[in-house]
């Protein structure tokens, strides 16, 4: 009880005062973001600082952490969902297919292709480590697309390029992760054979096809009781977040990907709901996005692997550039090559460094440590 009121104290001390000087931060400092000064603040009080914050047992910290991220990403990709134009993949159909199946591919292997080479682990280990790094995390991506400066000097279809790319590809990470854990856990033949079946026709198609459904039906409830005025200003407030937490909860009991469910029923909601209402559903689904992300990124700080870092010496140094590095470019590269929005070749750079890795990434690493953990 005494570490859960440290923490009530700390994550709430940490977004009073990051909300109150929010702006400032993101149109004048440019050096620290709002989640690094979580993650910072978490090894503050973390045990490797104050130690006034931990988390005990083997497994708790994982199990905690997972869950908080699995929240926190699916209401990330509702947010991105709602960002962008009601058309936008419909409009930029051959590009988007391009950077979620090739581009995905292209940045998982270089990045399993790093780890197999700096750490010399096995390969199915590689691309178990190369597909954790390889989404793009929607929580980050937000702070990078959204704001004044982000309006001012970041062209909309840059923007709406990182919106579209980080909302789906977490979900559409789902199949990248668990073939090497089923390749861990079965002979070759039944694991391919469990990853088409299992994974990608059950978890990843019914998620596409649930997540559509549900979300076109929501959003034409919406418009009706909007046009017969049925729904209330402050019910309007809680509609998307209750949305975002049902699609997550319903799909996942049903064995499918709950997160690319969440995203998709976010698109095929903004495509029926009202359109007088995007911009109010938009504000509150970012306000309670940022609630949670300060509790993740303090608790990603205060579970920190110090020790197993300092093993690995330069390798993990030189992993860490080279994904940074490295791990976006070909999917760029093909990007530009289908003729995306993104013409000029700064601003594809731009887009090619601004991939970041985050929460998505500790969500699938805790779902790899279980796995593992179990087998």
């Amino acid at each position: 009880m005494q570490e859960l009121n440290v923490a009530l104290v700390t994550i709430g001390d940490l977004t009073l005062v990051l909300s109150l000087v929010a702006g400032y931060m993101r149109n004048r400092v440019y050096v620290l973001s709002e989640p690094m000064t979580a993650v910072l603040l978490g090894v503050v009080v973390g045990p490797v600082g104050l130690g006034v914050l931990g988390l005990s047992g083997p497994n708790e910290p994982f199990v905690l952490v997972e869950q908080f991220a699995r929240l926190t990403v699916g209401l990330a990709v509702m947010a991105a969902a709602l960002r962008l134009p009601r058309r936008y993949f419909r409009d930029h159909l051959r590009s988007m297919g391009a950077v979620l199946v090739p581009g995905m591919v292209a940045t998982w292997l270089v990045g399993g292709l790093l780890v197999y080479v700096l750490l010399d682990v096995p390969v199915r280990i590689a691309l178990l480590v190369g597909a954790i790094v390889t989404p793009t995390d929607p929580v980050l991506a937000g702070t990078i697309v959204t704001g004044n400066v982000a309006e001012e000097n970041i062209p909309a279809p840059v923007r709406n390029l990182l919106s579209a790319e980080s909302g789906a590809n977490d979900g559409l990470a789902y199949p990248l992760v668990f073939l090497p854990i089923l390749l861990l856990e079965h002979s070759p033949r039944r694991a391919v054979v469990d990853w088409v079946l299992g994974t990608l026709l059950w978890e990843v198609g019914f998620a596409l096809v649930a997540g559509a459904a549900v979300g076109a039906a929501a959003g034409a409830v919406e418009a009706k009781s909007r046009e017969h005025e049925f729904l209330e200003e402050t019910s309007l407030l809680s509609v998307t977040v209750a949305f975002t937490f049902a699609v997550l909860g319903g799909v996942k009991l049903l064995g499918s990907d709950g997160i690319l469910a969440a995203f998709v029923a976010g698109m095929a909601f903004n495509r029926f709901a009202n359109p007088g209402d995007e911009t109010d559903e938009q504000k509150v689904q970012e306000t309670v996005l940022r609630l949670f992300t300060f509790p993740i990124f303090v608790l990603f700080g205060v579970t920190l692997p110090w020790g197993q870092w300092r093993a690995l010496g330069w390798a993990g140094i030189a992993l860490a550039a080279g994904v940074l590095l490295l791990r976006r470019a070909p999917m760029m590269i093909v990007f530009r090559h289908v003729g995306g929005p993104v013409g000029r070749t700064r601003d594809a750079g731009f887009a090619a460094w601004f991939g970041p890795i985050g929460v998505a990434a500790v969500f699938y690493a805790t779902v790899g440590h279980r796995s593992s953990a179990t087998r």
